[in-house]
């Protein structure tokens, strides 16, 4: 059975409610991997019919994150190094999709990988990625904190 995972509401990647952004919607699998179903517009491509890179390397990357964060939807990571490999052109309009697993977790640092597919199963791009978790002096006050 598969568990949806929560999505921030501005994240270009995963945001409901960014209308100019992928508003991509991940699942937890069996497997413990992540895994997202998508058709991405024309808007976003590069070369005519093909996604631009950018775009590809982020759903890689959005991928990554929350495969490192499945295990507790509450951590925040930030990505640390993210080495993208484009095997095959990103058709747009055409159905895709992306799995993110972990490789290890280091503590504060965890080693994932993810993969983007074509709808026949066809690897068209994969990524390795070191997410990090979010620096204190950056996380967010708690609701407590936030009151005084």
């Amino acid at each position: 059975m598969k568990a949806k995972r929560s999505n921030s509401s501005q994240c270009f990647g995963c945001g409901s409610e960014n209308t100019l952004g992928l508003q991509l919607v991940f699942y937890l699998n069996e497997d413990q991997q992540v895994e997202s179903q998508m058709l991405i517009p024309e808007q976003f491509q590069g070369f005519p019919g093909v996604v631009h890179g950018g775009i590809v390397a982020t759903i890689l990357d959005e991928s990554i994150a929350r495969a490192a964060t499945a295990a507790n939807p509450n951590r925040i990571m930030l990505t640390g190094k993210l080495t993208t490999r484009y095997r095959k052109p990103t058709p747009v309009g055409r159905p895709l999709r992306a799995v993110g697993e972990v490789i290890r977790d280091r503590g504060r640092m965890v080693e994932c990988a993810s993969y983007l597919y074509d709808q026949d199963g066809e690897l068209l791009a994969q990524a390795e990625g070191l997410m990090v978790d979010l620096p204190p002096e950056m996380e967010p006050p708690s609701n407590s904190e936030a009151m005084n």
